[in-house]
């Protein structure tokens, strides 16, 4: 409950004022399957399609002049005082006032190809794998619903898609590679112990694996969890290049502000 306090305070500071504090009743009121001591409600909490998202930013940057350009993997750049010109695995060269790497997985090995862009200003990768499973059909919830943090992730929550299918994820797997993206069966087994902590109701069979990602973590396992690294060149010295590491989850949710934050850096 101390914990749950927090996460109110927190995002009070942070502009989110309409957390409510509940009992074990007043939960139970509103989601009757719930077994609870407390939660907080978040009444602006709500789902989005990423790829219609997506695509709708996609549509916003071509209608401003921009372009998307696919398969064009970067060899290599050099860094100027006025400018940085981008060199393709093909030969294309490319100059640029401004560069944002958003990379993710990869940003790390993308920062490393930006000649003179000092080493110690691109931090080491680790790689936090969260799987998810799928309930075989209908969640007694209208609700998503989180259990209090872990260190490393939100914990095993449930998550209503757009059409009323739950899942259940991710769980936090440490990896050494971004491309270990199959789920073992056998992980369903620690699922059920977690979701019953907050389901009893969910019955012997009832998860079915589902996908994997890869958290882009810059703290390594066991380390206090590290806020988003927004690095511009106040900090690394390089005129017109921000770099974003450590972007996982919520990063989506705050894409739009990440970006706000990214084009002030630069202005």
């Amino acid at each position: 409950m101390a914990q749950l306090q927090g996460i109110i305070a927190k995002a009070a500071a942070n502009g989110v004022p309409d957390l409510v504090l509940l009992s074990a009743e007043e939960a139970r009121a509103m989601e009757p399957a719930l077994t609870c001591v407390g939660a907080v409600y978040s009444p602006s909490t709500g789902i989005v399609d990423s790829h219609a998202l997506m695509l709708a930013l996609q549509g916003d940057l071509e209608n401003a002049g921009g372009m998307v350009v696919l398969n064009t993997p970067l060899s290599h750049a050099q860094c100027g005082t006025r400018s940085i010109v981008l060199t393709a695995a093909d030969g294309t060269a490319l100059e640029a006032t401004t560069v944002v790497n958003a990379a993710g997985l990869a940003a790390q090995a993308l920062a490393r190809r930006f000649e003179g862009l000092p080493a110690q200003h691109v931090p080491p990768s680790y790689y936090a794998k969260g799987n998810y499973f799928t309930l075989a059909g209908r969640a007694p919830f209208s609700r998503l619903i989180y259990p209090a943090p872990e260190a490393a992730g939100l914990g095993v929550h449930l998550t209503l898609d757009l059409g009323g299918q739950a899942k259940f994820g991710p769980d936090v797997q440490w990896v050494d590679s971004p491309d270990d993206l199959v789920v073992d069966p056998a992980r369903g087994d620690a699922f059920y112990a977690e979701v019953r902590k907050y389901w009893p109701g969910l019955a012997e069979g009832a998860l079915i694996p589902g996908y994997a990602g890869i958290r882009p973590k810059i703290q390594a396992p066991h380390e206090p969890a590290h806020d988003f690294m927004i690095q511009g060149p106040a900090v690394h010295g390089m005129p017109g290049l921000v770099n974003l590491f450590g972007i996982e989850s919520p990063g989506l949710t705050s894409s739009l502000a990440i970006g706000a934050r990214v084009a002030e850096m630069l202005l």
